[in-house]
């Protein structure tokens, strides 16, 4: 993606610092080597429902992050959120590589949290929509204080402070809820690989056309 005068400060920032070499730093390799074990861990245990949870987690955010890197081309003004600052590497302007092993791990984590009674309730309400509810308001708690912090920042009157809510239901709640579906498959290895690969394959499609083919990211 090449710069352009019509974009935000911000996005300009962020489009200096996308997958520049210049900003690597050793501490990629922590990260790499935390969540390689996190999942060898799971792996072993064979405890594959968190394991695939973790997954979806991730591949929803790369869709996410994909599609706002989509937006900050073609509006040529901003993406919907971008992220600046120190980074060890920044493979799109609103993910970094801090962002990224973050989620790779965010949704076993979450899948440790969920009840085994799949029905059991909380407050009244079904368990899963609560947590999954609870853990998005978390998420976008953290997105308001990183907002003021300086280093996250949103573009858009719809999309930021204080117009969270949107954030919680269609930022976060995908993530958690795919998260939660698929530990709640259980043992349907055939179902769950079905659904990965569904969202992979989008994620993938999504990032070789408009990556190599055309350019916008």
């Amino acid at each position: 993606m090449s710069a352009s005068a019509g974009y935000t400060d911000y996005t300009l920032q962020a489009l200096a610092q996308t997958r520049n070499p210049d900003t690597l730093g050793w501490s990629i390799v922590v990260l790499i080597g935390l969540a390689s074990y996190l999942y060898t861990v799971e792996i072993q245990a064979r405890r594959w429902p968190v394991v695939f949870a973790g997954l979806g987690f991730l591949l929803m955010d790369l869709f996410n992050e994909t599609v706002n890197g989509i937006v900050a081309h073609a509006s040529g003004y901003a993406a919907i959120w971008t992220v600046t600052g120190p980074t060890v590497y920044q493979p799109l302007v609103g993910l970094n590589a801090e962002i990224l092993f973050t989620f790779a791990i965010a949704g076993m984590g979450f899948a440790k949290v969920l009840p085994e009674d799949r029905h059991a309730r909380i407050l009244g309400i079904d368990n899963r929509l609560f947590l999954v509810t609870v853990f998005s308001m978390l998420s976008v708690g953290i997105e308001v204080a990183l907002h003021f912090g300086g280093i996250f920042h949103w573009a858009y009157p719809w999309w930021g402070w204080p117009a969270v809510p949107l954030i919680v239901v269609v930022g976060y709640m995908p993530f958690y809820g795919i998260a939660a579906w698929l530990h709640d498959l259980g043992e349907q290895r055939a179902k769950q690989l079905r659904l990965l690969a569904l969202v992979g394959g989008t994620d993938l499609a999504l990032i070789v056309v408009f990556g190599p083919v055309l350019g916008w990211l």
